[in-house]
């Protein structure tokens, strides 16, 4: 009888008693200190407690990618997405607040932009994304100052909502949205949603376009719907087949030009351009031809560089979207593979997790969940464990899947950084 997705992720949460480690003192840096980065490191501290464990990350405050569309909406503030560090340090990592420049594998040092050098014995990678500039025609990083992508919640995402609020009643916002694999695959469409929320409220005489280069994309079938029955025709949405590939962008005139030769103009245009691994993975050689960096499945150690562990967003793991949950899992995965190894115990089976709450209205939320495990090397879907919310739920069951996503970001905050 194959593992239910409650027992499986039961099994992920039991890893600290399995792992614990009693070896002698090794360093561990970490590059990056979001979702996946900032647990692998609170984590092998408290289950490795002789292994002195850095995170670089230049940030003072993490702002999260996750509900930075409530941001948008004018459902939260922004300091309501911002997160420091200092809970970190008290747990016994020492926090640099740097930007990892260069890893000589080799001799196992990090420079920094400071110009310090960090020694390590295992180096964990979790950068995120950065955008392909230039990969779109005419979107490069002057471009996004006026067509903002706002896909690293920051500076971005401020100027996006700043345009927003001064766009004309009946003026029509323009989201252009890439291929496949990118940060959080459902990620535009909740913003399309809360966008229509904020132009029903404040501006009802206004369209949104989104402009697709695919024909799918994640819980299509519980938003198609759900734009219908909230919105009306306020949010249109142009496939792959419908033309909706943006192949040229002249950011100056907020103007964008698909395949077939059809221009749209924007008075807001937010173009999502295709992305990689974050720079430092680059520089670091552990990336492939895609961009992103292949890793082993039993533990996410790069398959291209030894002594090397990436996760989160930057990771090529399998079937496992790129999301803040996921990266949060990974963390926890890396950290317990760390321990043992660093303690000469076995590592614990890897198993894998990722859930996405949207929302599409407030009192309206919708999820897609998976679970995942180690395969010869790959990651699998585990059956019979990927899913989304019910098609036909009521009005309660949304309201509480909008609950559900609100106390998932309390939680996973807290498990990070707020504690």
């Amino acid at each position: 009888m194959p593992l239910s997705r409650r027992s499986l992720l039961a099994s992920s949460l039991a890893l600290p008693a399995m792992v614990r480690a009693q070896g002698a003192s090794a360093r561990v840096v970490v590059v990056g200190g979001g979702f996946g980065g900032a647990t692998v490191a609170r984590y092998l501290r408290a289950w490795a407690p002789r292994v002195q464990v850095t995170l670089v990350e230049p940030a003072l405050r993490f702002f999260t990618c996750p509900f930075s569309n409530h941001y948008l909406a004018g459902l939260r503030s922004w300091d309501s997405i911002g997160h420091g560090y200092d809970g970190l340090r008290a747990s016994g990592v020492r926090v640099v607040h740097a930007r990892a420049e260069q890893v000589h594998a080799s001799a196992r040092t990090l420079r920094l932009d400071s110009g310090q050098l960090l020694p390590w014995d295992r180096l964990v990678l979790s950068p995120g994304v950065d955008m392909r500039w230039g990969a779109l025609e005419g979107y490069d990083e002057a471009a996004a100052e006026l067509a903002p992508h706002a896909w690293k919640a920051g500076a971005q995402t401020r100027l996006l909502r700043r345009q927003l609020q001064a766009m004309p009643d009946g003026g029509v916002f323009v989201m252009v949205i890439p291929d496949n694999p990118f940060r959080c695959p459902p990620g535009p469409y909740e913003r399309a949603s809360l966008v229509a929320h904020y132009l029903r409220r404040h501006k009802p005489r206004s369209k949104i376009l989104l402009l697709d280069a695919k024909n799918n994309f994640s819980k299509k079938e519980l938003f198609l719907p759900a734009w219908k029955a909230l919105y009306g025709e306020l949010i249109e949405w142009v496939s792959l087949a419908q033309d909706g590939q943006v192949v040229r962008v002249d950011a100056r005139a907020l103007e964008v030009e698909t395949a077939f030769g059809t221009r749209h103009r924007a008075d807001v245009l937010n173009v999502i351009p295709p992305q990689k691994a974050g720079l430092i993975a680059e520089r670091t050689q552990v990336t492939d031809a895609s961009g992103w960096a292949p890793v082993h499945g039993e533990n996410l150690a790069s398959t291209r560089v030894a002594g090397i562990h990436v996760l989160g967003d930057a990771a090529l793991a399998g079937p496992i979207p790129k999301s803040g949950f996921a990266a949060n899992n990974q963390g926890k995965v890396v950290a317990a593979a760390l321990a043992a190894e660093l303690s000469g115990q076995a590592a614990p089976g890897a198993v894998y997790a990722n859930t996405c709450y949207s929302l599409l209205a407030p009192g309206y939320g919708i999820s897609v969940a998976g679970m995942y495990r180690a395969q010869e090397g790959r990651i699998v879907d585990v059956p019979h464990t990927v899913g989304i919310s019910p098609l036909d739920a009521p009005a309660a069951y949304r309201a509480a899947e909008a609950r559900h996503g609100a106390a998932w970001y309390a939680a996973i905050s807290a498990d990070i950084w707020d504690r």
